[in-house]
C-alpha cells in the first residue's frame, strides 16, 4: 500500500508552514490530510482555499454537510467520513443527516435528497449530468449557483479523498470512534 509523508511544522516545506500554522490554530492540531498536503505547498494552499470559498457558499450547514458526505461516501474516503461526521456534530447538523449519509440511504427531507442525488450524478457521470437530473435539482429549490457550487464541494473532496487513497492517511484520533467503511 503507498503512503505519503505526513509533514509536521518541522518537516513541511517552507511554503507550507504558514497554511499548517493555521491549520493547528483552527484545528488545535495539524490534520493528517494537511500534513500530507504540505508536501506540495500549491495544493495544501489550494485545498485550504476551496475550503474556505465552499464554506462562504450559498449552502446551509446541512447542505455543506450533503454536498461533503456524499462525495466521501461515493469515493469510499477511509479518512473523509469519519473526519465530516465529526465537522457535521460540531457544526449541529442533525444526526438523522448524518447517518443517512454514511449508509447511503435516502434523506427525510426531499430538497437535501435533491442535492444528494445530483451530487451524485455529478460525481458518477464526471459532470455529464442527464437534462433530467439538472431540471429535479431545480424543481428541488436550487439554482445555477448551486450547480456551479456542487462543483467547487467537489473540487475540494477531490484532493482530500484522492490524496487520502493514495497516501493511506491515518485517521486522525478525534475521529476514530466515526471511522467507516464502506
Amino acid at each position: 500500500m503507498t503512503t505519503l509523508k505526513i509533514h509536521d511544522l518541522e518537516t513541511a516545506p517552507e511554503a507550507s508552514k504558514p497554511f499548517l500554522e493555521q491549520s493547528q490554530k483552527t484545528n488545535g492540531m495539524i490534520p493528517g490530510l494537511h500534513g500530507v498536503l504540505a508536501g506540495a505547498p500549491g495544493l495544501l494552499e489550494g485545498y485550504q482555499n476551496l475550503h474556505k470559498l465552499f464554506m462562504d457558499s450559498s449552502f446551509d450547514k446541512d447542505e455543506l454537510t450533503v454536498v461533503w458526505q456524499t462525495i466521501n461516501v461515493e469515493h469510499e474516503c477511509h479518512y473523509c467520513v469519519p473526519a465530516h461526521t465529526a465537522i457535521a456534530n460540531m457544526m449541529k447538523v442533525d444526526e438523522h443527516i448524518t447517518k443517512s449519509l454514511r449508509n447511503e440511504t435516502p434523506l427525510e427531507n426531499s430538497k437535501l435528497e435533491a442535492l444528494r442525488t445530483f451530487t451524485l450524478s455529478m460525481v458518477r457521470n464526471r459532470g455529464n449530468v442527464a437534462q433530467a437530473d439538472l431540471q429535479a435539482f431545480y424543481d428541488a429549490g436550487y439554482g445555477e449557483r448551486q450547480v456551479l457550487e456542487v462543483i467547487l464541494g467537489l473540487s475540494q473532496k477531490v484532493i482530500s479523498n484522492y490524496t487520502n487513497h493514495i497516501a493511506n492517511t491515518p485517521v486522525d484520533a478525534p475521529f476514530e470512534k466515526f471511522a467507516w467503511k464502506k
